[in-house]
């Protein structure tokens, strides 16, 4: 239960991730404010030491976190220990570290001609040669431009750069294009109790991909540290509408009645929603956004709980007004 495979690869990874995104610090994603705060860069590294001693493996970050700060934070941990971990990392955004602001390329075809110097930067601030999982941050990439795209990433697989690639996406069409590539093996989506993607879990078992599951805590929502009265600093993202409406509105509306299914066993309702993750596919990888030592204590022990039984998914079937799935 503790480890998955990769997708199609034979890369191993902790069942637990750590998302690398909240140690990045504040940043502009085109015009809205994306970090999560301020952040402790000393209590930042000793969280993701705290991660790998603690079974966690897998880190997950972007060149877009902080401009290339969450890399940098990352590869600054892990020295000393970098052949321990997996590392994921992310490209497609031009990014400006001096104004920490991030945006669209001019052009869409800008994105394949800069792929090769986004990785290179990545590398360096990772202090690693090669990076185990490289994705496209850009989620609504036009499909008919993917082969192109693709072409590179063979190529950098080839060079020893990168040893696998996938999408950071919640479109199906999208992830089955991707999954030609030969050495695609990860599709990122979104999945959580009260956001479920039985769509994308269908076609990544099916093409043997790793579900690797961005906002598996509905962005903290799931804690239940918050509620409809929470007010967030102006330079965290979860003060954006978009994110309120789309994470917490739907889950603090369900949590009550969710809570004791999810807390049942000794769970914390942190590890109930990770259990939920686990139980839902044998090849999901949920990544919570971690960004101190306390935080990743409760992530990690829900290892130690491991998945919900089928008696319980079938009650939060029921709370959600979902189809229950037949045998």
């Amino acid at each position: 239960m503790n480890k998955r495979t990769l997708g199609r690869s034979n890369i191993e990874v902790s069942a637990l991730g750590m998302g690398c995104w909240a140690i990045g610090g504040p940043f502009r994603f085109i015009d809205i404010e994306a970090g999560w705060g301020e952040v402790d860069d000393a209590e930042s590294i000793r969280t993701v030491q705290h991660a790998l001693a603690s079974g966690i493996t897998f880190f997950d970050t972007a060149v877009s976190y902080g401009t290339g700060h969450s890399e940098y934070i990352l590869g600054k941990a892990l020295e000393g220990q970098r052949d321990q971990a997996i590392i994921a990392t992310k490209f497609g955004w031009h990014t400006d570290s001096v104004a920490k602001h991030v945006k669209h390329y001019p052009n869409v075809e800008d994105i394949v001609q800069n792929v090769r110097a986004e990785c290179e930067a990545s590398l360096r601030r990772l202090n690693t040669d090669y990076i185990d999982l490289y994705q496209l941050h850009v989620w609504d990439y036009p499909v008919a431009q993917v082969p192109a795209l693709l072409d590179v990433l063979e190529a950098l697989v080839r060079e020893g750069k990168i040893r696998t690639y996938g999408w950071s996406t919640d479109s199906v069409e999208g992830a089955r294009a991707f999954a030609e590539g030969q050495h695609c093996v990860a599709i990122q989506h979104d999945l959580n109790v009260v956001k479920d993607a039985p769509q994308m879990l269908a076609l990544c078992e099916q093409l043997q991909l790793a579900s690797v599951n961005r906002s598996p805590l509905a962005r903290g929502a799931l804690t239940g540290k918050y509620s409809k009265a929470t007010t967030f600093p102006t330079n965290d993202v979860r003060r954006d509408t978009w994110s309120w409406e789309t994470f917490f509105e739907p889950t603090l509306e369900k949590l009550n009645a969710l809570r004791d299914v999810l807390t049942s066993d000794g769970r914390t309702l942190t590890q109930g929603a990770l259990a939920w993750i686990w139980a839902r596919s044998p090849i999901t990888v949920p990544i919570p956004g971690i960004r101190t030592v306390a935080q990743c204590t409760e992530n990690a022990a829900a290892l130690q709980f491991g998945a919900l039984n089928a008696e319980q998914m079938r009650q939060i079937d029921e709370i959600m007004g979902r189809t229950v799935p037949t045998a």
